[in-house]
């Protein structure tokens, strides 16, 4: 077979050409079975195994591909889980609509004080607050490690509640009225560390992402979240035009 064509004769470098063409053949549904490895995409397009590394980087950085050290690159699997971004969303009721079963291992739950937990939620430092750590499986394999902070005086009806399956969100409103109105989250992309990477069953080269939430509720703060996600299994979503960013409401 003739090699495939590229310009070598444009200011383009041709590990990016190679980028592009890879994208395009992927988008078009080759490689469902297996991807070529660097050699046999050398060949094809004539250029040198280095050109080749340089392409596989990229879609590695950028999640298209999966590649291990003396292993074949492979096209990374979809995440299971794509949340939008812009919706006062359960995490639960996620997993559910994705079809996997939902299942939580709750690792603590108690009353204490956080004077830094208290502050972002506009309490004087000793309040006791409702503290709810649970390690999150979606399709019995781990999602999430995820860890909520409720004041006290208004959360204390969910010590009653048994939170292996079932979500905050609706236990909240269910024994004490309470309805989260809105909030502010932001996503930052983590390593996670050994221990997280552990209680997660991360592999060495996953990354994660590390969400922290605050919600509201009646005109008061009433939930600091912070939860640790597998980034293999887990996407956010928004959708754009030449006006700008459409974020998702989901309902």
């Amino acid at each position: 077979m003739a090699p495939r064509t590229l310009s070598r004769s444009g200011s383009e470098p041709l590990w990016r050409q190679l980028q592009s063409e890879l994208l395009t053949r992927l988008d078009d549904g080759e490689f469902t079975d297996e991807f070529p490895g660097e050699l046999a995409l050398a060949e094809e397009y004539g250029v040198s195994r280095q050109t080749v590394r340089q392409a596989l980087r990229q879609l590695r950085a950028d999640g298209v591909v999966v590649a291990e050290r003396g292993r074949q690159p492979r096209v990374a699997p979809p995440a299971e889980i794509a949340q939008p971004l812009g919706a006062l969303y359960s995490l639960f009721t996620s997993v559910e609509a994705a079809g996997l079963p939902q299942h939580s291992i709750v690792r603590t739950f108690d009353v204490r004080a956080d004077a830094l937990v208290a502050e972002r939620l506009d309490l004087e430092a000793s309040t006791p607050l409702v503290y709810l750590e649970r390690l999150r499986l979606a399709g019995n394999e781990p999602l999430a490690l995820d860890r909520v902070w409720l004041p006290a005086d208004l959360a204390k009806p969910l010590l009653q509640a048994d939170f292996t399956h079932t979500s905050l969100y609706n236990e909240l409103a269910r024994r004490t009225g309470v309805r989260l109105s809105h909030g502010r989250e932001e996503v930052h992309a983590v390593i996670p560390t050994a221990a997280e990477r552990t209680t997660l069953a991360c592999a060495h080269d996953v990354a994660a992402f590390a969400i922290n939430r605050l919600s509201h509720a009646k005109g008061r703060p009433v939930e600091w979240r912070h939860t640790l996600v597998r980034g293999d299994r887990y996407a956010l979503t928004a959708e754009f035009s030449a006006t700008g960013y459409r974020l998702v409401s989901q309902s």
